[in-house]
């Protein structure tokens, strides 16, 4: 076997909110110990004890029957989210802009209004807080609108917006370096583009609708912080900041992650700390642990960045065939070959500690709106989405769950990024309890045409045949996904060990498997994880003082395929 074990982990995730394990394959967990550390919580910021929900707005919950999710909807969900035990919330755009999605913004202070009014926004946010839940915004400072009145104004050669973004007379030659950033693409017509209006190009690296806004300009960078001291004084905890990586750009091999780029974000990240010192700043590094630590600005930067990686990891544990190669061992079992090697989890994590950011900057994720769903990505098998859960949780730092995740919601296709946003199921009424409407937004034509809107019925039919996929049918199940994510999250806010401070040890077993320990200061936490399709042994796990809260397939001294045990000594 193999064993890997890193102690005193950089500063303690002392947790708040308690809340009570579930009842069925569950064991109640001391919560006086949080008690006891409550001095130890205020001496950290609040997000190291967060627990993130990721909500699509639109495909949230609709409350008045127009086929789109909405402020109402979110807040009358607000307490499905409390018992389910997550304590902030991300929401994806929700300003004003003209796509489905809303990364090309055309107003900063107004609300999208498919979504409802400013006062509807504003009682969502004070009825999230009522409940004890931050909330921060998606904020795309990198780009806006083609349809902005800032660009239109830019375009005309209008004082003071000519220079409010980035234009030139000529188009940069092929092989200047000019191209996406995030690829090898040396095209430079594929973020220059022509304006028939000013007779230039202008630098969009997302596209002609998206143009990226020059925040190198004193007035743009002053909008900026005026706009972000708006939606703070409405009450937001903070902003998940979208590409950070490309704020400013000079061509060839500097075009991602500049000093200047760096800078910037220090000194955004210190005007929002001037309005409020407990506001939260998150970067969208879709990049490398080395990478995205840059981030941190040795501590001047942004308060946490998303790990990219740990979410490939664990979901290419559970999907070998379809995973890069070098992230497996060809271990031996008696039962099965190829056995994948978990060793990918260590090595992540020894990454995050080696960069240069602490490891409670990083913030683990599986999935987001851009990438495949979970369920989706592992054939809808249930039991391997909880190993995947129990990975994330098992990992320190501060976890985000993407909408649905919980239920194991999957998608119906791939090749358009609305497969991944579609309608949230609630239960086996008609448009799954999302929606009083005939038609949800993912099948009204004015947004995607006749020909595509028409996958979601057929989608829709097979869930709802399925019966086991949505909220109502996973509370009723004692071992469901949902119920697993529920006690997870509990036992990450009640747990010590659960936090950045808990030693971490990794042991594969040679029957294919792995054995995570988390323990600080007596309390501990064991993950045990079968890897395997076939039933294993767990006659070699020491359980001395260590009781099941979750034991999903356990018979006897077996542990079924793509079973998971979770054992803990009382608090």
């Amino acid at each position: 076997m193999k064993t890997f074990t890193l102690s005193a982990l950089a500063l303690a995730l002392m947790l708040t909110g308690c809340q009570s394990a579930p009842t069925t394959n569950t064991q109640n967990t001391n919560t006086a110990a949080t008690a006891q550390i409550s001095a130890e919580q205020h001496a950290t910021p609040w997000w190291q004890s967060a627990i993130f929900y990721q909500i699509w707005p639109r495909s949230f919950y609709d409350s008045d029957g127009d086929g789109h999710g909405d402020f109402n909807g979110m807040t009358k969900k607000l307490p499905y989210l409390q018992e389910l035990g997550v304590n902030a919330l991300w929401l994806t755009p929700m300003f004003e802009a003209p796509s489905y999605h809303g990364y090309d913004f055309t107003e900063f202070y107004q609300v999208e209004s498919d979504y409802g009014s400013m006062a509807e926004f504003e009682a969502f946010i004070q009825a999230a807080d009522d409940k004890g839940m931050k909330v921060i915004l998606d904020l795309v400072i990198n780009h806006i609108s083609s349809e902005h009145p800032w660009f239109k104004r830019s375009a005309n050669g209008e004082r003071p917006y000519s220079d409010y973004f980035v234009w030139r007379d000529d188009l940069p030659k092929a092989g200047s370096g000019w191209g996406h950033a995030w690829s090898d693409n040396d095209k430079p017509d594929a973020v220059w583009h022509w304006s028939e209006t000013r007779q230039q190009y202008y630098y969009g690296a997302f596209g002609a609708s998206q143009p990226d806004l020059n925040l190198r300009h004193p007035d743009v960078i002053a909008e900026m912080e005026k706009m972000a001291k708006f939606w703070l004084d409405k009450g937001v905890a903070g902003f998940r900041l979208d590409a950070v990586r490309f704020a400013m750009e000079s061509g060839g091999n500097a075009q991602a992650d500049t000093d200047e780029t760096i800078a910037y974000w220090q000194h955004f990240n210190q005007y929002v700390k001037s309005v409020d010192p407990d506001a939260y700043l998150v970067g969208e590094a879709w990049a490398d642990i080395p990478v995205a630590a840059k981030y941190y600005g040795d501590g001047k930067g942004l308060d946490q960045g998303f790990d990219f990686e740990v979410g490939y990891k664990i979901l290419g544990l559970l999907k070998p065939d379809a995973s890069g190669e070098a992230q497996f061992g060809t271990m031996q079992s008696n039962q099965q070959k190829n056995t994948v090697d978990a060793n990918v989890l260590k090595q992540n994590l020894q990454q995050r500690i080696d960069s240069s950011a602490p490891l409670d900057f990083f913030a683990p994720f599986l999935t987001n709106h851009d990438q495949e769903r979970v369920a989706y990505q592992l054939a809808e098998h249930d039991d391997k989405a909880k190993l995947a859960a129990a990975m994330l949780f098992s990992s320190p730092g501060t976890p985000y769950i993407y909408y649905g995740e919980e239920i194991g919601l999957t998608q119906g296709g791939t090749g358009h990024d609305v497969y991944k946003r579609a309608p949230m199921q609630w239960n086996n009424s008609n448009q799954a309890g999302f929606t009083t409407a005939k038609n949800s937004w993912v099948e009204q034509s004015e947004l995607f045409g006749d020909d595509f809107a028409s996958w979601w019925p057929a989608f829709l039919a097979e869930q709802l045949a399925a019966a086991d996929r949505s909220v109502a049918a996973q509370q009723a199940q004692p071992d469901s996904i949902w119920q697993l994510y529920k006690l997870l999250i509990a036992q990450k806010k009640q747990r010590p060990e659960l936090g950045i401070k808990g030693s971490y040890a990794l042991t594969q077993h040679n029957n294919g498997l792995v054995e995570i320990t988390r323990e600080l200061n007596g309390s501990k936490s064991v993950f045990v994880l079968n890897l395997t399709a076939n039933p294993q042994t767990i006659a070699n796990i020491a359980r001395d003082g260590l009781t099941a809260s979750w034991q999903h397939d356990l018979n006897g001294e077996q542990l079924a395929g793509y079973g998971l045990l979770l054992l803990n000594n009382t608090l």
